[in-house]
């Protein structure tokens, strides 16, 4: 039977994945079948926290993740949580070796969105690596299936893959984050005031970041290299169409890819990926 609960406690954090993230989702479709659940498992918790931080207004945030870090540390050092999400995640941490540090610096920047509404280059820094690097890093864990000297290969192209997502998103979400939570992350913009000038600087470290990690995906093993690729040829995408938007719209509208096209891409990456043009 307790496999019985392992194999639900999985299935809960697909769930979790496919209803909030429909790119997400989609990248995960395209790893290898073998650690699917893994990478699901890893996003559900990742989403959780997510969400105590931005979605639950009416509770006490600081107290909900205080208990949120405190439930996951024991269903780590137990091998066992009641909370199905918290149990598929530990299976992962586990089985992986996943790190102490990656989930602390995860946590940390969580914590950080309870009260930190900007940002200097350093905190900036620290803050893209907690959110979104270490994220791309626990995956990395398991694409390396425990293959130390592969995965501190990676570290730095992942690294740099996960700030250019995290980016994008800033970038993405620039309305609703600064309108609605009172958060600026990019440090030296004036939102207020947020010029052309503002926004071609903060493309171009993006395209360093793209440059970089698509290094780093043409070393991943085959278990993952296509599932990344698909989930780079979407964001950088998003990157190129918020290029041709004018800085007073991306403040104005949340820029988007149409689910059509995101399906056009990932047949697009699947032929670039069997011609071998990676």
């Amino acid at each position: 039977m307790k496999e019985l609960y392992h194999e639900s406690a999985l299935k809960s954090s697909k769930v979790i994945t496919n209803t909030y993230s429909t790119s997400f989702s989609l990248g995960i479709k395209m790893l290898d079948s073998s650690i699917h659940d893994s990478i699901y498992a890893i996003y559900g918790f990742v989403r959780l926290a997510d969400e105590i931080v931005d979605t639950f207004h009416d509770q006490d945030k600081k107290r909900l993740l205080n208990e949120f870090v405190e439930a996951t540390n024991q269903a780590i050092s137990r091998e066992f949580s009641l909370n199905p999400i918290l149990h598929s995640f530990q299976l992962t941490v586990n089985k992986y070796n996943i790190d102490q540090d990656l989930i602390d610096a995860f946590i940390k920047s969580m914590e950080y969105d309870l009260f930190k509404k900007d940002y200097d280059r350093a905190g900036f820094e620290e803050y893209v690596y907690g959110s979104a690097e270490v994220v791309g890093l626990m995956c990395l864990k398991v694409f390396c299936k425990g293959d130390e000297s592969q995965y501190q290969k990676l570290v730095e192209p992942a690294r740099k893959l996960g700030a250019a997502f995290q980016k994008i998103n800033f970038l993405r979400d620039l309305k609703a984050d600064f309108e609605e939570k009172g958060r600026s992350y990019f440090p030296k913009v004036d939102l207020e005031n947020f010029t052309e000038k503002d926004k071609c600087a903060i493309e171009e470290e993006i395209e360093r970041d793209f440059q970089a990690g698509y290094e780093g995906i043409k070393q991943l093993p085959s278990n993952a290299r296509f599932g990344v690729y698909t989930a780079y040829i979407y964001y950088y995408a998003l990157h190129k169409k918020i290029k041709t938007v004018e800085a007073s719209r991306v403040l104005r509208e949340r820029i988007r890819i149409p689910n059509i096209q995101k399906y056009y891409l990932l047949l697009r990456s699947f032929l670039f990926y069997k011609a071998g043009i990676l």
